[in-house]
């Protein structure tokens, strides 16, 4: 194995330093979850890796999800056998590789007269989808009549109510499992840098590409790296990338957005996931987490700046009209909207198709240059398009004069955080290593919320409570804020404190009242261990405020 490599934001000039005088056999453009799995993939094959994203890890699509590591019923609907059997058998592989990031949940399908799902047809389907999936015997669906549907979510619409499916899909915190994927691989030897963009492609004679010029986003400092082979992992931006290379032809992008509203649970005390019908008769989510409940997506053609995709009025409004419709007493307003966030979806364009309808393939395309692009895909398949890319990647490599690498050895090896002896066991973890934590001197409560959301890495943030607690006076940032602001500076690559609030902790939609009371805390203190100019502090503070602002306001017109 090769040796490990740093995933601390203090190590940055460092990192680009290396890079320069580096020749890599890959370089991969993008730091979402598709980025992350080929860098994983690759690097534990013993190929050479530097993963380039010009943003935050998992700031574009791979944080603004529906936060689902999901088998796809919804694509039963649509005869694509293929790819419910594929993706919801690999939902079982992502849980049992991090079940510290990824949670069965029971998910209720309401069965209403006219509805989407007829009651036979669910029935059916839910049997189909546990069969091509895979499904464990424990988590095979069971049909419920309109009584025991209620029982589990009274809120829902009596009127018409015929009954329900109820089966399990699986929450995950999408930011969070793509950084442990991302971690995982630093921790084989990949070489992972955030803030790092691409700013164009480097050839030879020949029009072969030989490598990339990359600017540091932080301090405008441009450097050159050289790469057998590139890959385009761009998610949103793949066109983009195509067109600095001069091969956008063929098959494009087709963005489209989806919007999710969070509503505390005053408001909206859902007790169960529920996966229900709109008006319109397409499905929505509305699931309950950490006192909130969480409502989406929207599914809209989208042609803005997908750095910065927002929620239109219209957005929010069809998501409450949704809501309204199946949960007829709940009955709410714009106003009851506490935060929400606006994704991009970077699918295939399918002429004449609507957004709902545009398959979630992947596809990888390559140009005469030999730079190779993955477009498409979904956040539960994201192990086998990387297997897929680094499969074709290790066969160019080797055609090309280079050594042969071996096949894909991910599908049993836990991301990092995630190695607690297998997903069954990861309860009696959480008890064995919350009892160590209160026998550190942490508050219980505080002690199991990091070995649930850090898995094994829990004992680094109880080594850093301990070493922390021992050097503090009474007007410091509590424990709860320091050590995790800590870790994910040290060991998680967070360089503004949008990194923080927003992918290492999520706290920007589901904590508002936290952020709030500690975000200026945490910029002085990010400040001072950075050592930022007073021109990057009110930078990064403004930031903040612009995403505060973004996840909060009252819905933009277009």
């Amino acid at each position: 194995m090769k040796q490990s490599k740093s995933f601390s934001s203090m190590d940055r000039k460092q990192k680009f330093e290396d890079m320069a005088g580096s020749t890599y056999d890959l370089i991969v453009i993008g730091g979402g979850i598709t980025g992350a799995g080929i860098a994983l993939d690759a690097v534990t094959r013993g190929i050479s890796i530097l993963l380039l994203e010009m943003q935050d890890f998992a700031a574009g699509t791979s944080s603004r999800s529906t936060k689902l590591v999901h088998g796809g019923l919804r694509y039963l609907k649509q005869f694509e056998v293929g790819m419910v059997a594929e993706v919801g058998k690999e939902r079982a592989v992502v849980y049992e590789n991090g079940p510290h990031v990824t949670t069965p949940e029971w998910m209720l399908l309401p069965i209403h007269q006219g509805g989407t799902f007829g009651k036979f047809s669910t029935s059916i389907g839910l049997k189909v989808y546990d069969f091509l999936a895979g499904v464990k015997r424990g988590e095979r669906r069971t049909m419920l009549s309109p009584t025991e549907t209620l029982n589990r979510e009274p809120l829902l619409k009596q009127d018409g109510l015929k009954g329900g499916g109820y089966y399990v899909e699986y929450r995950t915190d999408d930011a969070r499992l793509t950084l442990e994927v991302l971690k995982e691989a630093a921790a084989h030897g990949a070489e992972l840098i955030n803030y790092a963009k691409a700013e164009s492609l480097n050839y030879d004679a020949s029009g072969r590409i030989t490598g990339i010029t990359v600017k540091d986003m932080l301090n405008g400092g441009v450097h050159t790296v050289s790469g057998h082979k590139i890959v385009n992992a761009t998610g949103p931006w793949v066109d983009r990338v195509r067109e600095m290379d001069g091969s956008k032809k063929g098959k494009t992008l087709q963005l489209t957005k989806g919007v999710h509203l969070v509503i505390d649970q005053s408001k909206f005390p859902l007790r169960q996931a529920v996966y229900f019908d709109t008006p319109d008769g397409r499905m929505v989510f509305a699931i309950p987490r950490d006192g909130k409940t969480y409502v989406g997506t929207t599914d809209t053609v989208y042609k803005n700046d997908p750095g910065h995709p927002f929620m239109t009025v219209q957005d929010r409004d069809y998501i409450l009209k949704a809501v309204n419709y199946m949960f007829p007493n709940v009955k709410l307003i714009g106003s009851d909207v506490e935060s929400a966030w606006a994704g991009v979806r970077p699918l295939i364009l399918e002429e004449g198709k609507d957004p709902s309808e545009i398959s979630r393939k992947d596809e990888i395309w390559e140009s005469p240059s030999g730079l190779i692009t993955i477009a498409g895909g979904k956040l539960t398949g994201y192990r086998k398009m990387a297997d897929t890319v680094v499969n074709l990647v290790a066969k160019r490599i080797q055609e090309g004069g280079g050594q042969a690498f071996g096949s894909c050895k991910t599908k049993n090896l836990p991301i990092s955080g995630g190695n607690v002896g297998g997903a069954a066991n990861f309860p009696a973890f959480i008890r064995e290593k919350t009892q160590f934590g209160v026998s550190q001197g942490l508050d219980s409560k505080l002690a199991e919320s990091w070995v649930r959301t850090y898995g094994t890495n829990a004992e680094k943030l109880f080594q850093l409570a301990h070493e922390i607690g021992n050097n503090r006076d009474e007007n410091d940032l509590p424990l709860s804020v320091i050590v995790p602001l800590v870790y994910a500076i040290q060991h998680e690559m967070a360089v503004k404190p949008v990194d923080f609030f927003i992918r290492r902790t999520g706290s920007l939609l589901f904590k508002i009242e936290w952020t709030l009371k500690w975000k200026e805390p945490v910029i002085q203190y990010m400040a001072s261990v950075m050592d930022w100019t007073p021109e990057q502090k009110e930078t990064f503070a403004g930031e903040l405020e612009r995403e505060l602002a973004e996840v909060t306001r009252p819905a933009r017109t277009e």
